[in-house]
């Protein structure tokens, strides 16, 4: 089964940027919507964007709507999250997910991520 590889995660301050990336390597990374979730501790996992697979329609949190965009590059067969203005309640371990189908629903990934930590300091 073909991975997702997420990096770009680390410790920033309160107000500063990070950018998750995540990598598939699959001819077939333009078919599938995509999304990143988070699961702070003691917390459980929830969407913070996602995307279809053409990069036209895209959804957001409520909490990190206006702060956070959710983009993708099917030629480079990569998904991004910028994430700014970041806030200490950003906090946790950010997953790459992939959907079963092209458009966004309400079902559940079908593959996951290994995760990649942020921790944003007050």
């Amino acid at each position: 089964q073909v991975q997702l590889v997420e990096s770009g995660g680390g410790l920033v301050q309160a107000g500063g940027s990070l950018r998750l990336s995540c990598a598939r390597e699959t001819r077939t990374f333009s078919t599938y919507a995509m999304a990143w979730f988070r699961q702070a501790p003691g917390k459980e996992r929830e969407l913070v964007a996602a995307i279809d697979s053409s990069g036209d329609d895209v959804k957001y949190s409520d909490s990190v709507r206006g702060r956070f965009t959710i983009s993708r590059d099917n030629t480079k067969k990569i998904m991004y999250l910028q994430m700014n203005v970041l806030k200490p309640e950003d906090t946790a371990v950010y997953y790459c997910a992939k959907y079963r189908f092209s458009v966004l629903t309400s079902t559940a990934p079908v593959d996951w991520g290994q995760g990649t930590q942020v921790i944003v300091s007050s």
